[in-house]
């Protein structure tokens, strides 16, 4: 991957502090910081109940201060230099769903995405998850960069596919939401592939 295709900002010369959150830009999308006009936008996509019974952290039903609590936690994320929650924004600058890789020590990054259900299958999620690895092992330094999705999810697993990660393991029953216990498959990519 080339680092250069899609970053447009300035790094602060030590990688794991930035000064100001990054924009990376694709042929497609914008990818920055959430911000609060994002809130009814974000409550709006993830009221369809799919998102709760596809994600493990995404509640239902998902109201106002969900999304207000998130993008503060998104912020604080990153002022506490622990993660990156970017919005994934079309051209005319409109949230159309949101991509997220998180410091999870050793030297390795969860990678996390939703998109709205008016943008899928359109490719959007990949293109973004592309640059936002890129971003991780290039420009964080991340030796690795792992993601996870239900069984019951297999196009999530596609998207992870389709930007190099490698499926790394099925973890038999290592999530509970709503009393119920799924499996989940991990895929990942390391600095080195």
């Amino acid at each position: 991957m080339n680092p250069d295709k899609y970053l447009h900002h300035d790094l602060n010369p030590n990688f794991s502090i930035m000064n100001k959150f990054p924009v990376i830009e694709t042929e497609r999308l914008v990818l920055s910081q959430l911000e609060e006009r994002d809130i009814p936008f974000i409550v709006e996509y993830l009221q369809h109940r799919i998102f709760s019974d596809l994600t493990s952290n995404i509640p239902y039903p998902y109201v106002e201060n969900d999304a207000r609590s998130w993008v503060k936690m998104s912020k604080e994320a990153f002022d506490n230099n622990a993660g990156y929650t970017f919005a994934i924004r079309n051209k005319e600058d409109q949230i159309i769903g949101a991509i997220g890789l998180h410091d999870r020590d050793d030297d390795k990054a969860e990678l996390g995405y939703w998109i709205g259900i008016p943008y899928w299958n359109k490719g959007y999620v990949t293109e973004a998850a592309e640059a936002i690895v890129n971003f991780g092992l290039n420009e964080m330094k991340f030796n690795k960069i792992f993601a996870t999705h239900f069984l019951h999810n297999p196009a999530s697993g596609r998207i992870m596919e389709k930007i190099g990660m490698e499926q790394e393991a099925i973890l038999k029953q290592e999530m509970k939401k709503d009393g119920e216990y799924f499996d989940i498959v991990r895929y990942c990519i390391l600095k080195t592939d």
